[in-house]
């Protein structure tokens, strides 16, 4: 394999990753090297569908492991390393903390630090056209209020949670590694994503799969925390393009241009499957259940994406209305996924986490 055809990518069993690996093998011909340590929510049935394609090479293993990264790119030989590995859901970073340290500070520092001595002893156009690209988070920039402008690139680091606080140091040493050594990088902040192969602990998976077993469906608080929802085929589409053409050094924020509170995301998917899959017991919407908030509970998040519009040319093609529907459909379509992650780690988890908040309302 030569250095023109091939791409590491790490987490790629992941939600984000899985989807970019598959768009990815659909849009080109370069071999993939899937490094990704299979914790709860990795999961390789993302990935069935091109378990048999020769230019996808899954690798279990820890993006911490600097034996094994340094040994992936000497042997393939990459000529871009796209970094997705992350724990990455708040509510598990305030129960546990440390895991998102190790991960997202610790991991992203050592495969930094490989990435580099790696690219040191490239030469010519290879050392030129190499690209090391870092997935973070719109968390980092803390929390906007109702009338507030949205998060630009400029906008200072602000974090209110462990997994916001540990994405914001993996994104300074990401800056400092070109700053300091020169290594080409590129990072990509995203709001909250949605899409198929989500695992169900995230709000929207987690109200479809809850819906369809007639479970209660949790809003934190009074439901009215604003995100910006961004359909998942739009960021892998956002990533390729600043992979392509994005500037080193430079950061790109990615957002779907579609604000809503949590409240009315879960009422749109009531109305969305009472259409597809009526239930026999009544309205979906019979089953919201307001609990108590989480700490720290950020207001609202919206990012700015002029910057990669108007340098790169990108803009989200789906509105939610039509991610939404595809998302639903997908789930629908895909019961047997649903219960291949139904693990009984995740009912414990399910039940730590909302089982046990006392009803608000």
């Amino acid at each position: 394999m030569n250095m023109e055809k091939t791409i590491l990518v790490t987490g790629g069993a992941g939600f984000i990753g899985s989807n970019f690996v598959l768009d990815w093998l659909k849009q080109h011909n370069d071999t993939i090297i899937n490094l990704d340590a299979l914790t709860y929510s990795g999961n390789l049935n993302n990935l069935a569908s091109v378990a048999q394609d020769n230019r996808h090479i899954f690798v279990k293993g820890d993006i911490g492991d600097k034996t094994l990264v340094q040994a992936l790119l000497q042997q393939y030989q990459p000529y871009a390393v796209i970094n997705f590995a992350a724990e990455s859901h708040v509510d598990r970073s305030i129960l546990n903390p440390e895991a998102f340290v190790e991960t997202n500070i610790v991991g992203t520092f050592r495969l930094l630090n490989e990435t580099l001595r790696y690219w040191e002893k490239l030469s010519g156009e290879q050392k030129h056209q190499f690209r090391f690209l870092h997935v973070s988070t719109d968390e980092v920039y803390g929390s906007l209020k109702p009338d507030d402008p949205l998060f630009s690139e400029t906008k200072q680091f602000e974090p209110n949670s462990p997994y916001s606080a540990s994405k914001a140091a993996s994104d300074h040493f990401v800056r400092a590694y070109h700053h300091t050594y020169g290594l080409p990088v590129l990072t990509t902040n995203c709001s909250n994503n949605y899409g198929p192969y989500q695992f169900p602990e995230k709000l929207i998976p987690l109200i479809i799969t809850n819906a369809l077993s007639w479970k209660n469906l949790p809003i934190y608080g009074d439901g009215l925390n604003i995100r910006d929802w961004l359909y998942v085929g739009d960021h892998c589409h956002a990533i390729r393009t600043v992979l392509t053409s994005g500037i080193p050094g430079q950061t790109y924020n990615i957002g779907g241009m579609n604000e809503m509170t949590n409240i009315d995301i879960v009422r749109h998917i009531c109305r969305i499957l009472d259409n597809l899959k009526p239930a026999k017991q009544g309205k979906y919407e019979d089953l919201i259940t307001y609990v108590k908030d989480r700490p720290g509970h950020d207001r609202r998040y919206a990012v700015d994406i002029s910057k990669i519009n108007a340098e790169l040319g990108w803009q989200p093609q789906e509105t939610f209305q039509t991610g939404i529907e595809k998302t639903v459909s997908w789930y629908l379509q895909n019961q047997e996924w649903i219960q291949g992650v139904m693990s009984g780690s995740y009912r414990e988890w399910i039940e730590k986490n909302y089982e046990d908040r006392k009803t608000e309302k």
